[in-house]
């Protein structure tokens, strides 16, 4: 029971983490030095927000492994259990 208290846990973390995530990335389109031509290479503070955006989507990505690891130990434990 405590393996599955913990899933359910985790996954309402992961949802309002979902929630804070998809809503916390910059527009880098308002600094002054956003190149906004196709496949151009931002410079300065808008280089800054692009790679401050690409961290939030990694994290978001590295939270949905987590799910699915903690997953994977319960569904192990409730075997082991049978």
């Amino acid at each position: 029971m405590g393996l599955v208290a913990a899933f359910i846990g985790v996954a309402i973390i992961i949802a309002i983490g979902a929630q804070i995530l998809g809503n916390s990335v910059s527009d880098c389109t308002t600094f002054p030095d956003y190149n906004a031509t196709a496949n151009a290479v931002q410079t300065g503070w808008a280089l800054q927000c692009e790679d401050i955006n690409d961290s939030t989507q990694s994290a978001f990505a590295l939270l949905i492994i987590v799910l699915i690891v903690i997953a994977a130990v319960i569904i192990l434990s409730v075997v082991k259990m049978l």
